[in-house]
């Protein structure tokens, strides 16, 4: 019994620690263009993460509701099939299981959308900087294959 109380204890800090966030920032590198001083590389780069900023806006928090009305859905679903199959004692084991489930699967949907969200951010951060003429590191820059 013991045990179900501090899965239930440390259950809401699961949720809060997988829900989806706008991110902080771009994940890909850009550089200043060719004879462009630091300076207005800043104020571009400023322009552009509000830009992507504004691009993803809202998209995080809508995927966390999503995730908190499938863990309430799971767990009406839960408690309806304990009810029927258990009675009045199997409707609170089938709302626990039915909550448990869909919070760890609604949290598990919220932390899969970030990487979505993720790079539609940095989507909209690099085609504002290559629009300010800023450039993209070349891959693998310095590497010869042997022949």
């Amino acid at each position: 019994m013991k045990l179900h109380k501090a899965a239930f204890a440390f259950l809401p800090a699961l949720l809060l620690a997988a829900c989806a966030e706008t991110p902080m920032g771009p994940t890909a590198q850009v550089l200043p263009g060719p004879g462009k001083d630091y300076g207005t590389f800043l104020q571009e780069q400023n322009f552009c993460r509000s830009q992507a900023s504004a691009a993803v806006h809202g998209q995080a928090g809508s995927q966390n509701r999503k995730a908190l009305y499938g863990g309430l859905a799971t767990t009406a679903l839960g408690a309806g099939l304990g009810a029927a199959v258990g009675g009045g004692t199997g409707a609170g084991i089938g709302a626990a299981a039915g909550a448990l489930g869909g919070g760890l699967g609604g949290s598990a949907y919220s932390n899969s959308q970030q990487g979505g969200i993720q790079t539609q951010y940095n989507n909209a951060y690099v085609a504002c900087m290559v629009a300010y003429k800023n450039v993209l590191p070349a891959p693998n820059a310095g590497y010869m294959p042997q022949q």
